[in-house]
Protein backbone atom coordinates (compact mmCIF):
# COMPACT_ATOMS: atom_id res chain seq x y z
CA UNK A 1 0.00 0.00 0.00
CA UNK A 2 1.35 3.39 -0.95
CA UNK A 3 1.36 6.09 1.74
CA UNK A 4 -0.39 9.31 0.71
CA UNK A 5 2.11 12.15 1.22
CA UNK A 6 0.02 14.96 2.62
CA UNK A 7 2.98 17.34 2.92
CA UNK A 8 3.18 17.37 -0.88
CA UNK A 9 -0.39 18.64 -1.02
CA UNK A 10 -0.06 21.19 1.80
CA UNK A 11 3.32 22.00 3.33
CA UNK A 12 1.60 23.93 6.14
CA UNK A 13 -0.42 20.96 7.40
CA UNK A 14 0.51 20.63 11.07
CA UNK A 15 -1.97 17.92 12.07
CA UNK A 16 -3.85 15.20 10.21
CA UNK A 17 -6.02 12.13 10.67
CA UNK A 18 -4.96 8.72 9.42
CA UNK A 19 -5.44 5.00 9.87
CA UNK A 20 -2.74 2.55 10.96
CA UNK A 21 -2.17 -0.02 8.23
CA UNK A 22 0.33 -2.13 10.18
CA UNK A 23 2.89 -2.06 12.98
CA UNK A 24 6.28 -3.76 12.67
CA UNK A 25 8.37 -3.42 15.81
CA UNK A 26 8.68 0.29 16.48
CA UNK A 27 7.71 1.18 12.90
CA UNK A 28 4.14 2.37 12.41
CA UNK A 29 2.69 2.60 8.90
CA UNK A 30 -0.25 4.87 8.06
CA UNK A 31 -2.46 5.23 5.01
CA UNK A 32 -1.53 8.95 4.88
CA UNK A 33 1.00 11.19 6.58
CA UNK A 34 2.17 14.78 6.90
CA UNK A 35 5.49 13.61 8.38
CA UNK A 36 8.29 14.23 5.90
CA UNK A 37 10.51 11.12 5.82
CA UNK A 38 14.28 10.97 5.47
CA UNK A 39 16.09 10.80 3.14
CA UNK A 40 13.30 11.93 0.80
CA UNK A 41 14.32 15.04 -1.16
CA UNK A 42 17.51 15.55 0.83
CA UNK A 43 15.61 16.85 3.87
CA UNK A 44 15.87 15.56 7.39
CA UNK A 45 12.94 13.76 8.96
CA UNK A 46 10.05 15.40 10.74
CA UNK A 47 9.33 14.52 14.36
CA UNK A 48 6.20 14.89 16.45
CA UNK A 49 3.45 12.74 17.99
CA UNK A 50 0.64 10.36 17.13
CA UNK A 51 -2.43 10.76 19.33
CA UNK A 52 -4.53 7.66 19.99
CA UNK A 53 -7.09 6.98 22.71
CA UNK A 54 -6.07 10.02 24.74
CA UNK A 55 -2.41 9.02 24.66
CA UNK A 56 0.51 10.59 22.82
CA UNK A 57 3.08 8.38 21.13
CA UNK A 58 6.28 10.17 20.20
CA UNK A 59 7.37 9.95 16.57
CA UNK A 60 11.16 10.05 16.75
CA UNK A 61 11.63 10.13 12.99
CA UNK A 62 10.02 9.06 9.72
CA UNK A 63 11.79 6.97 7.08
CA UNK A 64 11.18 6.06 3.45
CA UNK A 65 10.24 2.37 3.18
CA UNK A 66 9.64 1.62 -0.48
CA UNK A 67 6.41 3.42 -1.39
CA UNK A 68 5.46 3.78 2.26
CA UNK A 69 6.55 5.90 5.22
CA UNK A 70 7.64 4.21 8.42
CA UNK A 71 7.02 6.27 11.56
CA UNK A 72 9.58 5.24 14.18
CA UNK A 73 7.93 5.64 17.59
CA UNK A 74 9.08 5.34 21.19
CA UNK A 75 6.17 3.09 22.24
CA UNK A 76 4.09 1.23 19.64
CA UNK A 77 1.88 -0.59 22.20
CA UNK A 78 -1.21 1.67 21.80
CA UNK A 79 -1.14 1.20 18.02
CA UNK A 80 -2.46 -1.62 15.86
CA UNK A 81 -3.89 -2.17 12.39
CA UNK A 82 -7.11 -0.24 11.80
CA UNK A 83 -6.64 2.22 14.68
CA UNK A 84 -7.42 5.85 13.90
CA UNK A 85 -4.76 8.38 14.90
CA UNK A 86 -4.17 12.11 14.82
CA UNK A 87 -0.64 13.05 13.81
CA UNK A 88 0.96 16.31 14.89
CA UNK A 89 4.33 17.39 13.55
CA UNK A 90 6.93 19.48 15.36
CA UNK A 91 6.16 22.69 13.50
CA UNK A 92 9.20 24.71 14.56
CA UNK A 93 11.51 22.00 13.24
CA UNK A 94 9.52 21.62 10.00
CA UNK A 95 9.20 25.35 9.31
CA UNK A 96 12.94 25.93 9.57
CA UNK A 97 13.49 23.11 7.06
CA UNK A 98 10.89 24.60 4.72
CA UNK A 99 12.60 28.00 4.84
CA UNK A 100 16.02 26.49 4.19
CA UNK A 101 14.65 24.23 1.46
CA UNK A 102 13.20 27.14 -0.51
CA UNK A 103 16.42 29.10 0.08
CA UNK A 104 18.40 26.19 -1.37
CA UNK A 105 16.38 26.41 -4.58
CA UNK A 106 17.10 30.13 -4.86
CA UNK A 107 20.83 29.62 -4.28
CA UNK A 108 20.95 26.76 -6.78
CA UNK A 109 19.20 28.92 -9.38
CA UNK A 110 21.69 31.75 -8.88
CA UNK A 111 24.75 29.51 -9.20
CA UNK A 112 23.28 27.64 -12.17
CA UNK A 113 22.58 30.88 -14.02
CA UNK A 114 25.96 32.48 -13.28
CA UNK A 115 28.31 29.51 -13.48
CA UNK A 116 26.31 26.58 -14.86
CA UNK A 117 26.86 24.93 -11.48
CA UNK A 118 24.91 21.72 -10.81
CA UNK A 119 24.05 20.26 -7.42
CA UNK A 120 25.95 17.05 -6.69
CA UNK A 121 24.63 16.47 -3.19
CA UNK A 122 23.16 18.10 -0.14
CA UNK A 123 21.18 17.80 3.06
CA UNK A 124 18.80 20.07 4.95
CA UNK A 125 18.25 19.92 8.70
CA UNK A 126 16.23 22.22 10.95
CA UNK A 127 19.49 23.98 11.85
CA UNK A 128 21.39 24.36 8.59
CA UNK A 129 21.65 23.33 4.94
CA UNK A 130 24.58 21.76 3.12
CA UNK A 131 24.95 21.83 -0.65
CA UNK A 132 27.67 20.45 -2.93
CA UNK A 133 28.13 22.11 -6.31
CA UNK A 134 30.02 21.13 -9.43
CA UNK A 135 31.53 24.54 -10.12
CA UNK A 136 34.57 25.21 -12.30
CA UNK A 137 35.84 28.65 -11.31
CA UNK A 138 39.18 29.44 -9.70
CA UNK A 139 37.83 31.78 -7.04
CA UNK A 140 35.07 29.38 -5.98
CA UNK A 141 34.90 30.71 -2.43
CA UNK A 142 34.00 34.20 -3.62
CA UNK A 143 31.61 32.68 -6.18
CA UNK A 144 29.69 30.88 -3.43
CA UNK A 145 29.66 33.92 -1.15
CA UNK A 146 28.49 36.05 -4.07
CA UNK A 147 25.78 33.47 -4.66
CA UNK A 148 24.56 33.87 -1.06
CA UNK A 149 24.44 37.66 -1.43
CA UNK A 150 22.48 37.47 -4.68
CA UNK A 151 20.15 34.84 -3.24
CA UNK A 152 19.35 37.16 -0.34
CA UNK A 153 18.49 39.96 -2.77
CA UNK A 154 16.08 37.67 -4.59
CA UNK A 155 14.61 36.31 -1.37
CA UNK A 156 13.87 39.86 -0.18
CA UNK A 157 11.80 40.40 -3.33
CA UNK A 158 8.98 38.29 -1.84
CA UNK A 159 8.55 35.90 -4.77
CA UNK A 160 5.56 33.59 -4.71
CA UNK A 161 6.30 29.86 -4.46
CA UNK A 162 3.88 27.71 -6.44
CA UNK A 163 3.46 23.93 -6.38
CA UNK A 164 1.77 21.99 -9.17
CA UNK A 165 1.92 18.72 -11.10
CA UNK A 166 2.88 18.26 -14.76
CA UNK A 167 3.07 15.33 -17.13
CA UNK A 168 6.62 13.97 -16.98
CA UNK A 169 7.52 14.68 -20.61
CA UNK A 170 6.31 18.27 -20.41
CA UNK A 171 8.03 18.93 -17.10
CA UNK A 172 11.42 17.62 -18.21
CA UNK A 173 11.26 19.57 -21.47
CA UNK A 174 11.34 22.88 -19.56
CA UNK A 175 14.82 24.53 -19.39
CA UNK A 176 16.54 24.34 -16.00
CA UNK A 177 13.95 21.98 -14.56
CA UNK A 178 16.59 19.52 -13.31
CA UNK A 179 19.65 20.94 -11.51
CA UNK A 180 20.90 17.70 -9.97
CA UNK A 181 24.08 16.45 -11.59
CA UNK A 182 23.87 12.84 -10.43
CA UNK A 183 20.19 12.09 -9.99
CA UNK A 184 17.15 12.04 -12.25
CA UNK A 185 13.52 12.61 -11.20
CA UNK A 186 11.50 9.56 -10.10
CA UNK A 187 9.95 7.42 -12.82
CA UNK A 188 6.48 8.84 -12.36
CA UNK A 189 3.97 9.72 -15.07
CA UNK A 190 3.19 13.00 -13.32
CA UNK A 191 5.89 15.03 -11.55
CA UNK A 192 5.55 17.57 -8.75
CA UNK A 193 6.99 20.94 -9.72
CA UNK A 194 8.03 23.79 -7.42
CA UNK A 195 8.22 27.19 -9.09
CA UNK A 196 9.63 30.30 -7.43
CA UNK A 197 8.20 33.08 -9.57
CA UNK A 198 10.84 34.71 -11.75
CA UNK A 199 13.68 32.80 -10.06
CA UNK A 200 13.52 29.02 -10.39
CA UNK A 201 11.50 26.00 -11.41
CA UNK A 202 12.43 22.44 -10.39
CA UNK A 203 11.00 18.97 -10.05
CA UNK A 204 10.80 18.55 -6.28
CA UNK A 205 8.92 16.46 -3.74
CA UNK A 206 9.53 18.30 -0.48
CA UNK A 207 7.80 21.00 1.60
CA UNK A 208 8.36 24.70 0.86
CA UNK A 209 7.21 28.09 2.12
CA UNK A 210 4.61 30.02 0.11
CA UNK A 211 6.69 33.18 -0.31
CA UNK A 212 10.43 33.83 -0.20
CA UNK A 213 9.92 36.62 2.35
CA UNK A 214 9.21 33.92 4.90
CA UNK A 215 12.84 32.79 4.62
CA UNK A 216 14.36 35.97 5.97
CA UNK A 217 18.13 36.13 5.40
CA UNK A 218 20.57 33.27 4.95
CA UNK A 219 24.26 33.36 5.91
CA UNK A 220 27.15 31.08 4.97
CA UNK A 221 28.67 29.16 7.86
CA UNK A 222 31.46 27.14 6.26
CA UNK A 223 33.02 26.45 2.86
CA UNK A 224 34.87 23.27 1.94
CA UNK A 225 36.93 22.11 -1.02
CA UNK A 226 35.77 18.55 -1.71
CA UNK A 227 37.64 18.00 -4.96
CA UNK A 228 38.70 19.57 -8.25
CA UNK A 229 35.19 20.82 -9.09
CA UNK A 230 33.17 19.74 -6.06
CA UNK A 231 32.72 22.58 -3.58
CA UNK A 232 30.59 22.48 -0.44
CA UNK A 233 28.76 25.27 1.32
CA UNK A 234 27.02 25.17 4.69
CA UNK A 235 24.51 27.94 5.35
CA UNK A 236 21.70 28.72 7.73
CA UNK A 237 19.00 31.21 8.66
CA UNK A 238 20.49 34.42 10.05
CA UNK A 239 18.87 34.03 13.47
CA UNK A 240 20.25 30.50 13.81
CA UNK A 241 23.83 31.35 12.85
CA UNK A 242 25.10 31.94 16.43
CA UNK A 243 23.84 28.47 17.40
CA UNK A 244 25.22 26.42 14.51
CA UNK A 245 28.39 24.40 15.06
CA UNK A 246 29.79 22.42 12.13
Amino acid sequence: MRTRLLFQEDSYLRSFEATVTRVVGNSVFLDATAFHPAPHGGLDSDAGVLEVGGKEVRVLRAEVAGEEVAHIVDDPSPLSEGVKVVGRIDWGRRYNMMRLHTASHVLAAVLFERYGALITGGHITHEYARDDFDIGVEDWREALERGIRKANQLIAGCAEVKVYWLEREKALSMPGMVKLAERTPPEERVLRVVEISGIDVQVDGGPHVRNTCEIGEIVSVKLENRGKRKKRIYYTLKELAPLVRI
